[in-house]
């Protein structure tokens, strides 16, 4: 008898999550009060509308046909090589976070910065990305909030603005694009707002 019981409990406990997952049901977080039940198969049918595809133009190569693009493919815009008018495009980075922006080095095209914060925080760093093997070099402290990059127009400087001194004011920055350890601050501001134009 304990036995029937215990093949029933299990019958009935698959049952209630089998029904379950018919539904779509809200985070634990949120508190949802007569509200009814989402089916899942009306969940499915309207998710052509909700998820997208997107592509934005982000850099032209310096000296090839070649340009940078940002392309939504997933959840996140990330980093494609497109290298010739009308050709394919080649993902370059595969992060689970937003890459905000691209822009070739400008007098060879050999390298690439690009901006991307985790989860949404818009704590921005810059890294760079070498076109000849594929590796990144972070540039910025990984902390504070770093936006505006800017090559020089030699490409071997990057200037930016950073909250790096105090959390909240956005000061003007310079970093040599090989080596992260020289980043030295040329401007200090007072307030937000601040950013590199040219």
């Amino acid at each position: 008898m304990k036995r029937f019981c215990s093949v029933i409990s299990v019958l009935l406990l698959s049952a209630a999550a089998f029904a379950q997952s018919d539904e779509i049901l809200p985070n634990e977080n949120l508190v949802a009060e007569g509200i009814p039940k989402i089916p899942a198969s009306l969940a499915e049918s309207v998710a052509r509308y909700s998820e997208f595809r997107a592509a934005a133009f982000a850099s032209w190569h310096p000296t090839e046909r070649e340009m940078l693009i940002e392309t939504r493919f997933a959840d996140t815009f990330q980093v494609h090589l497109v290298k010739f008018p009308g050709g394919a495009r080649t993902q370059l980075t595969f992060f689970p976070d937003r890459i905000a922006e691209a822009q070739y080095e400008p007098t060879k095209g050999d390298s690439f910065l690009f901006s991307k914060d985790v989860g949404g925080g818009e704590f921005f760093q810059i890294y760079r990305y070498d076109l000849g093997d594929g590796n990144v070099t972070l540039l910025t402290d990984g902390k504070s909030r770093n936006t505006s990059p800017h090559w020089s127009y030699q490409g071997d400087r990057i200037a930016y603005g950073s909250t790096k001194r105090t959390g909240s004011d956005v000061d003007i920055w310079i970093v040599n694009a090989s080596d992260p350890a020289s980043a030295h601050m040329v401007a200090q501001n007072e307030g937000g707002g601040w950013e590199i134009s040219d």
